[in-house]
């Protein structure tokens, strides 16, 4: 368990420093989730880790109405430590900062890898999704459309509000998820692997044991 607590850890700290570095070279484009903290950033202050966490409450709230079966002690330690630690990152400036020539490209890129990266190690160990990932799946049992239809209709008015308000739109808002989402899915099953052949391991050392 220790050893999950740990992943479940790292993977929200590389989520966290993933989210601030693209946050950092926000004018070539942010996830959808990431516009619209840093539209309601620019237009009513706080910061945006605190918007994120404003954000996770709000989706938590509906999915405990939904499903609370989704709703675990993982899913609020990510709704808590994620704002804290995007704020911490930002605040410590020791990331690249916008030259608006092709190192922000760089950014952004290592940034979406270590975006996926995290989401795949902090989800394998299934201690709880995060909000927005728990809202998608109640949704998806409630509506009895598929989890990608949720998600692909939930992030595109997530992002055309986003843009509404006057967050960061632009080209890499649109490519984000293909980029993000091969990264997060090899991490993730490599990670449940792990697990999986770890577990195996140990109870074949207690039969033994007997």
């Amino acid at each position: 368990m220790r050893l999950r607590l740990f992943v479940f850890f790292i993977g929200l700290t590389l989520l966290s420093l993933g989210i601030a570095m693209t946050v950092r070279v926000q004018h070539l484009g942010l996830h959808p989730w990431d516009v619209l903290s840093v539209a309601f950033y620019n237009h009513f202050g706080l910061s945006i880790g605190s918007w994120n966490i404003l954000i996770g409450l709000f989706l938590t709230s509906f999915t405990l109405l939904i499903d609370r079966s989704y709703v675990k002690v993982g899913t609020i330690v990510n709704l808590l430590l994620v704002g804290v630690l995007v704020d911490g990152f930002l605040w410590l400036d020791f990331l690249p900062t916008a030259t608006n020539s092709y190192l922000d490209v760089i950014t952004i890129l290592v940034g979406i890898t270590i975006m996926g990266i995290g989401g795949g190690l902090y989800n394998a160990v299934h201690l709880g999704a995060g909000p927005r990932d728990g809202f998608m799946l109640a949704l998806s049992d409630l509506t009895g459309y598929s989890i990608r239809a949720v998600r692909i209709g939930m992030e595109s008015f997530v992002l055309i509000l986003g843009f509404l308000i006057g967050g960061p739109v632009f080209l890499f808002s649109f490519i984000f998820t293909f980029i993000q989402s091969p990264i997060f899915q090899f991490t993730y099953l490599r990670t449940v692997r792990f697990f999986q052949r770890r577990t195996l391991l140990q109870r074949e050392r207690k039969t033994e044991e007997y």
